[in-house]
């Protein structure tokens, strides 16, 4: 009685922990393929070029991966095959495991992206929670056999109607944009008050005389005392958003953006935008010409590729460069749109809900 008690709390909290974190991530699956990406790339080239190969279904696989950490977590608890469940719940989380130590280890990931946007851990805390999550499914593995045999008709019908519905919100998630948004560029965000510290920061500095190491909380004076390190204090004070710029052969264009009215069109990658909306793209860019709403385009490309794609649209907009990280990070769209207002982000759209003229001016009367 108090083994099966035992078990059935584990079963709450490991199937618990992966459904939350599954469907976090199917709010965002974009967001998950990124990530995924990014270990594709580190592994191809620290450990075997083959990993290159998954890249280009980095998306189709984190649809894959979001649907599956939801879904098992559903049976487990429900006790819907539960070998077939603890053995797929101990290979993943052997693979995630592994993931997140090679990444604290090396320092490579530096987010595993465990808990999407909504949480954000460092890569030691995801390996340490995955352990625990090894140690949990490793007693339910050495148990399997008290776990449920079999399971009513309802909870079958339960386990298919989550597959369904997790993989018809994945879709809807890519197709348009995060049902919520957990980044720093979300609706309401005012960006360069989010560029600044939220108070002063404060250091402690760490010197080092006759081999001893000594605090203080201000630099001292003493010319005999070796600098060693200084170390933040009120980390909780540091800018939400710290990696903003854009900029072409003129110079930095960030604070220009951040006065009056700019619609943005984001691009994080030249190659790989989507063309299906453009035509419609093209009208939004005439239609607000001698508005007080001005057009900028933003790539993640060289000034030759953006200068050479705005020619050939007949786009006469300003044309500015930034990192693919930082506008990957604004919209999970490629093109997308952001409306700022002196800085504060009033709305944005995926290209497939490119907004006319109309729209557009109603964003900004509100």
């Amino acid at each position: 009685m108090i083994k099966d008690g035992f078990l059935w709390v584990i079963r709450i909290l490991v199937g618990g922990l992966f459904i939350f974190s599954g469907l976090i991530k199917v709010n965002d699956p974009v967001g998950t393929s990124i990530k995924l990406e990014e270990y594709f790339d580190v592994f191809s080239n620290d450990i075997a070029g083959f990993f290159a190969f998954f890249e280009p279904f980095a998306l189709e696989l984190a649809v894959f991966l979001v649907v599956v950490e939801v879904v098992l977590g559903v049976m487990l608890i429900l006790g819907v095959k539960s070998r077939f469940t603890v053995w797929a719940l101990a290979l993943m989380i052997l693979f995630f495991t592994f993931l997140t130590f090679y990444s604290a280890y090396f320092n490579k990931v530096t987010d595993c992206g465990c808990f999407g946007d909504a949480i954000k851990l460092t890569p030691w805390q995801s390996f340490y929670k995955d352990l625990i999550l090894l140690v949990l499914i490793s007693i339910l593995f050495l148990f399997q056999m008290d776990l449920p045999k079999t399971s009513p008709k309802w909870a079958r019908i339960v386990t298919v109607s989550c597959v369904v519905v997790s993989f018809i919100l994945s879709i809807v998630a890519i197709r348009n944009l995060p049902f919520i948004d957990f980044r720093a560029y979300k609706v309401g965000v005012d960006i360069p008050k989010n560029m600044l510290p939220s108070s002063p920061l404060e250091y402690t500095y760490v010197m080092k005389k006759n081999g001893e190491l000594l605090s203080f909380d201000q630099y001292p004076s003493d010319e005999s005392l070796e600098f060693v390190e200084m170390n933040l204090k009120n980390p909780e004070a540091l800018p939400k958003i710290s990696d903003f710029a854009v900029w072409n052969d003129e110079g930095d264009f960030s604070e220009q953006l951040f006065t009056g009215n700019k619609a943005l069109i984001l691009v994080s990658n030249m190659r790989k935008m989507s063309d299906a909306h453009l035509e419609e793209i093209d009208q939004l860019i005439s239609d607000l010409g001698g508005s007080p709403i001005e057009p900028v385009f933003v790539a993640a490309g060289s000034s030759e590729e953006i200068s050479s794609f705005m020619k050939g649209r007949g786009w006469n907009i300003l044309g500015l460069q930034a990192d693919a990280t930082v506008v990957k990070t604004i919209i999970r769209s490629n093109p997308g749109f952001m409306f700022l207002k002196d800085g504060v982000v009033l709305a944005k759209f995926h290209h497939n809900n490119t907004p006319d003229a109309n729209a557009v001016l109603d964003i900004y009367m509100k």
